[in-house]
């Protein structure tokens, strides 16, 4: 078991684009949650597999992932995850001795982008690029799940404005 300790945050503007190393697209699927945890179906160029994460523990949380077969991968995400299906294409940016994930959402999610930087504990110091926002770390209306009940909802994807617009 790992236990995964993470930073997210709005991108203000897209400099960070001149500085991505690497891309890979990935498909997400949600199989459930349960007490503020999920278990999800991944899929990306070469790979498939299962995480299920905790209830997050002050900023981290436990993380169990197991590689699957791709054509199972594939099974879920059309027969249990048909509509709780998320994608995006995550862009690599070092950044201060960090790697930050940059996700630039597609499908119902277009217009979200979100950058992560993992740390090794909570404490653990870290350089914000300048093309930075705000954090969102641990801020419920931007789960992947409630971003995708709510552009459901109003029939269109949701900027960050709109989400930040609704109450906590």
């Amino acid at each position: 078991m790992r236990f995964e300790v993470e930073r997210k945050f709005l991108v203000s503007d897209d400099r960070w684009r001149a500085e991505v190393v690497s891309q890979q697209k990935l498909t997400d699927g949600l199989i459930g949650q349960f007490d503020l945890g999920k278990v999800r179906v991944r899929l990306d160029e070469g790979r498939a597999w299962l995480t299920v994460k905790g209830a997050r523990v002050g900023l981290g949380r436990p993380e169990f992932e197991y590689e699957i077969p791709r054509v199972d991968a594939e099974a879920m995400l059309s027969l249990v995850c048909d509509t709780c299906l998320i994608e995006k294409t995550r862009h690599c940016v070092p950044h201060g001795g960090h790697v930050w994930e940059i996700d630039v959402y597609e499908g119902a999610l277009a217009g979200m982008i979100l950058a992560e930087v993992e740390l090794a504990h909570e404490e653990e110091p870290f350089e914000r690029p300048d093309w930075l926002g705000p954090e969102v770390t641990g801020d419920l209306r931007f789960r992947q799940s409630a971003l995708l009940r709510r552009s459901g909802e109003a029939g269109r994807a949701l900027s960050p404005a709109d989400v930040l617009a609704e109450p906590l």
